[in-house]
């Protein structure tokens, strides 16, 4: 992961609405799901709320945080990777690839992971990376 926790440097988050995902329970992308997460099931990690959709989701991400964080802070990974920019996110439009989770902007007719599977995400994914530690260090 870009930009490890637990250092003492600042991450940036995406954290429309007050949470991570705009409120979408990040484990349950994973399983497959877009799923809005629940006040009750809401933990902090590194300074930043997430909402589960069942304590069961909040359990599994306790346990193991760094698998279930959005990349690129939950910015959109298309934008990231071709102009460096930090944009919101549809938390509805997602992929997870290599076992990382990626979230995209998608309104009208610009759904941005069409742009990004439609071209070549490993490329993509490098050219995000690189701009993401641009910008966070």
């Amino acid at each position: 992961m870009i930009g490890a926790i637990g250092c003492s440097q600042h991450k940036d988050y995406n954290t429309k609405k007050g949470y991570a995902a705009a409120g979408y329970d990040v484990v349950a992308y994973f399983d497959g799901q877009a799923l809005e997460g629940k006040k009750e099931f809401t933990t902090n990690y590194d300074d930043v709320n997430y909402m589960f959709n069942s304590r069961a989701n909040m359990d599994r991400f306790n346990a193991r945080p760094e698998v279930y964080l959005p990349q690129y802070g939950g910015y959109c990974a298309y934008a990231m990777a071709v102009n460096g920019k930090k944009v919101n996110v549809d938390p509805e439009t997602y992929e997870v690839r290599d076992g990382k989770l990626y979230l995209f902007y998608n309104k009208g007719k610009n759904n941005t992971l069409q742009l990004w599977l439609n071209e070549s995400p490993q490329n993509l994914q490098s050219m995000a990376d690189i701009n993401w530690e641009k910008l966070i260090n």
